[in-house]
């Protein structure tokens, strides 16, 4: 279960919630231009453009779940159970790349959505995993810029790059499944709707808010999809960007799952572990975590981006309290 949302709102912001039934090790990971991407069947990458996301660093390489590079294009990977089906066969005239990979292979080498379009279509992601010990997840991607959004797919129909008009994606049914279900809510808005079930009777809303009655509160993908979208919709924009990242974190939250609100087959809670906004514009990273609300963030353009070293931001957990 996962979340994840563009905006442009004067400037380009990309939020994303981890929702997810343990910690993998997850911290802020500045990849800058000298640091040596190797892949399993692609040529190494030692000048590439910077990158900041969270990740997971095994065995020096970052594992990354999210990230911007600085030129402001953004990727997430999103957990796509019982759809993902990557290629076994290595085919004449494509790249081959890992789906762990996949964020460095693209925001190594493009600076804009369409870079990236170009790359996947040339692109094979393989599910060959980064060790034996931790299997290929099974993922789609989201990928924007400020000129828009799409979503990569990989299933047993072959390689799918959309068009994302709504800039929201979430988990499993496929993406044209998730825009289809959302024709059922055209009839929602921000403004009480006009009655007409019974003339001779006023039907005058009792309440602001009833205009999105219907609007689906649970933590299924397809509920979290029409959620995100219609709060997406309706977000103020504002010309501070600390009031649209305000707003980007209160998003996240209204489809976030908390405590033991979700449960696996075994019994863990399945919740937020934590929750991001990218002000792509600028490259910092703003992040809050399930047990501390407090914003964090971290500045990719504040370390040598012409460094061959990684530079690691361990995640701040504990609740952090501004006393007065």
């Amino acid at each position: 279960m996962c979340t994840a949302i563009s905006v442009m709102s004067g400037r380009f912001y990309f939020g994303r919630n981890m929702d997810y039934d343990r910690s993998f090790g997850e911290q802020v990971v500045i990849a800058p231009r000298g640091f040596p991407f190797f892949f399993c069947c692609e040529e190494a990458c030692s000048q590439h453009y910077a990158m900041i996301g969270m990740a997971s660093v095994m065995d020096g390489y970052p594992l990354y779940a999210d990230a911007v590079n600085e030129k402001g294009l953004c990727m997430a990977g999103l957990q796509f159970t019982e759809n993902a089906c990557y290629y076994e066969e290595r085919e004449e005239g494509f790249y081959h790349v890992s789906a762990y990979e996949l964020i460095p292979w693209v925001l190594s080498r493009c600076a804009t959505a369409e870079e990236a379009r170009a790359l996947l279509l040339r692109t094979r992601v393989t599910s060959i995993p980064f060790r034996a010990d931790i299997p290929v997840a099974s993922l789609h991607w989201m990928i924007a810029d400020a000129c828009g959004a799409m979503v990569l797919e990989v299933t047993e129909e072959g390689t799918a790059v959309l068009e994302d008009p709504v800039g929201v994606l979430t988990n499993t049914p496929p993406f044209l499944h998730h825009l289809m279900h959302l024709r059922q809510y055209a009839g929602l808005g921000n403004e009480a709707g006009h009655a007409t079930l019974a003339e001779a009777y006023s039907l005058e809303p009792f309440s602001l808010g009833t205009g999105a009655l219907g609007l689906p509160g649970d933590y299924s993908s397809p509920s979290r999809f029409i959620k995100a979208a219609f709060l997406r919709a309706h977000l103020f924009g504002h010309e501070d960007a600390a009031e649209n990242i305000a707003d980007m974190f209160h998003l996240l939250a209204a489809v976030a799952p908390i405590g033991r609100s979700v449960l696996t087959k075994e019994g863990r809670a399945h919740m937020t572990t934590y929750s991001a906004c990218l002000d792509a514009t600028r490259g910092i990273y703003y992040y809050n975590t399930c047990y501390n609300c407090q914003l964090t963030a971290v500045d990719l353009h504040a370390v040598n981006l012409d460094d061959r070293r990684l530079a690691i931001f361990p995640l701040k957990k504990k609740q952090q309290v501004l006393w007065e």
